[in-house]
């Protein structure tokens, strides 16, 4: 059996560092632990389709336009102008949304408001969204969505 002055030594060298239940090393160096941050650049250096440690290197290279950074480029479906009067009445539901909202910003700050005027703003918004409703294609012409529906 122990003498107090032991005991009390042995709590002292005990309460160094880290307490014991978050201590995931339990006592041993951290040599094993995973280094969640270098296995995340290692990912990325693989997506890249570079493997290996990253190195510095010296040369400033500019990036050109690809298909890969310019989005139009990438998908050219998503510059294209409507061309079908489903697509049209989209704009159109997005054009009375942008224009309730805007008659909302100046209705609020009208020192009268009369009910019928904020009525008929949130009306206008209110047709605006349901007709998105009404005028969204189908999902799988969408190019967000994966093939179970995920949006990407």
């Amino acid at each position: 059996m122990p003498n107090r002055a032991e005991r009390r030594a042995q709590e002292k060298r005990n309460r160094r560092g880290i307490p014991q239940q978050y201590d995931q090393t339990r006592g041993r160096g951290r040599s094993g632990m995973i280094d969640e941050y270098a296995l995340q650049q290692k990912s990325i250096r693989l997506q890249e389709g570079t493997d290996g440690e990253w190195k510095p290197t010296a040369s400033f290279e500019t990036p050109e336009m690809t298909a890969d950074t310019d989005i139009a480029l990438r998908n050219p479906k998503l510059v294209k102008a409507p061309h079908s009067v489903r697509q049209w009445f989209r704009v159109l539901s997005w054009a009375l949304i942008v224009i309730a909202a805007i008659a909302f910003v100046v209705v609020m700050w009208l020192p009268t408001k009369p009910i019928w005027l904020v009525g008929g703003v949130a009306v206008v918004f209110a047709v605006g969204v349901l007709s998105l409703f009404f005028t969204a294609g189908d999902s799988k012409h969408n190019p967000n969505l994966d093939a179970n529906g995920t949006a990407v």
